[in-house]
């Protein structure tokens, strides 16, 4: 069967993964996005293995009733509790990929021999999926880990690029463990909102590592027309998506207004203007 025009499914514990969704059509721009904010379970950082296995699979479910030919866990803690297990259940249905394993490819072409940082929710950081993941590169790679479990409640409640943020970020931050690293992984799909204020910290010394950006090229092989081709290289031939964008939330809507970005238009009401989110009752209720 020709799967080709049918849409790529994303989700996240909440709204953070739009980064990775706004990423994926500037990649793909003849593709129809999917997106689901499970807002109604957010945090997953602070939530059980089998607590977030169950939500993805039926996330999952109701991605594939949409006839999804991909699923991307746009989600550190979903991705290291679930993607195995979700690759499994979906099997021949759809594909699945994850936010770790393409950031880790990153990591390794690039940081081979030196001292690398993570911070992440307890849930990833605990997993110690990353670390096992850049052990086994071979490259020599020192990954300090730091949970930094009050960053992505903060960036979802719309506090960021402002003072609550900066106070966060440079409490965690400042931590000893993340002394003498190279570069920072984000291993959260909200950290990207606050890149510049982690970047401003560092001042130039460290490399932030955004993956929003590397996971979106991973999803190219799935791409329509066939090619992978960016908006950059479109052309008047490369077919165009037919539908807008749809984002849902199994809770709240997004809350990221102008208290994070003020009256200049930051990330999060670019973010919003792409992806309205439409409210449903929960993670069962059949998108419409």
């Amino acid at each position: 069967m020709d799967t080709r025009n049918n849409p790529i499914g994303i989700f996240d514990s909440g709204i953070g993964g739009l980064t990775v969704a706004q990423a994926v059509t500037e990649v793909l721009p003849h593709e129809n996005i999917i997106y689901f904010g499970d807002t109604a379970h957010l945090p997953y950082g602070d939530k059980s293995t089998a607590a977030i296995q169950a939500y993805s699979i039926k996330i999952g479910d109701l991605l594939l009733r949409e006839r999804c030919k991909l699923i991307l866990i746009a989600c550190n803690s979903a991705s290291a509790a679930a993607y195995d297990l979700m690759r499994e259940y979906i099997a021949s249905k759809a594909k699945v990929l994850n936010v770790i394993d393409p950031t880790v490819a990153y990591v390794g072409e690039r940081f081979g021999g030196q001292t690398v940082g993570l911070i992440g929710t307890k849930q990833t950081v605990n997993s110690g999926v990353y670390e096992q993941k850049v052990r086994d590169l071979g490259r020599d790679i020192r990954l300090r880990s730091l949970a930094t479990p009050l960053l992505a409640p903060v960036i979802e409640e719309g506090f960021f690029n402002n003072s609550i943020s900066e106070s966060v970020i440079h409490t965690y931050l400042s931590d000893p463990e993340l002394d003498g690293i190279r570069a920072l992984i984000l291993g959260c799909t909200h950290y990207p909102l606050v890149k510049e204020e982690i970047e401003a910290y560092y001042a130039g010394s460290v490399e932030v590592i955004d993956a929003s950006r590397i996971v979106a090229a991973s999803t190219t092989g799935c791409s329509r027309a066939g090619t992978g081709r960016s908006a950059s290289s479109s052309s008047p031939t490369t077919p165009r998506r037919s539908k807008p964008p749809r984002a849902y939330s199994s809770g709240k809507g997004c809350t990221w207004s102008c208290t994070g970005c003020g009256s200049r238009g930051g990330a999060g009401c670019r973010i919003r203007q792409m992806f309205p989110i439409i409210p449903v009752l929960s993670a069962e209720e059949r998108m419409r």
